[in-house]
């Protein structure tokens, strides 16, 4: 990486659009036992060799979908 690429790195950081499954969990709040058997049926992975990469639009597309109005569900 060149001396103007980490200088720009060190000064702006991207977001992230993947994150690990524990990076997920963490962002939702939940457990790794929640993720396996409520979460990871429903969202779509990105895998990269052993490595898995949830988008982060696939876990706001869950959120929008399991979201409830005052508490009643769909």
């Amino acid at each position: 990486m060149s001396d103007a690429a980490v200088k720009l790195r060190a000064t702006y950081e991207l977001p992230k659009m993947a994150l690990s499954i524990d990076e997920a969990c963490a962002a939702l709040g939940i457990s790794w036992d929640l993720w396996n058997e409520h979460v990871a049926p429903e969202v779509r992975l990105v895998r990269l060799g052993r490595r898995r990469l949830v988008p982060v639009a696939e876990l706001q597309r869950w959120l929008a979908e399991h979201a409830e109005l005052d508490g009643v569900d769909r």
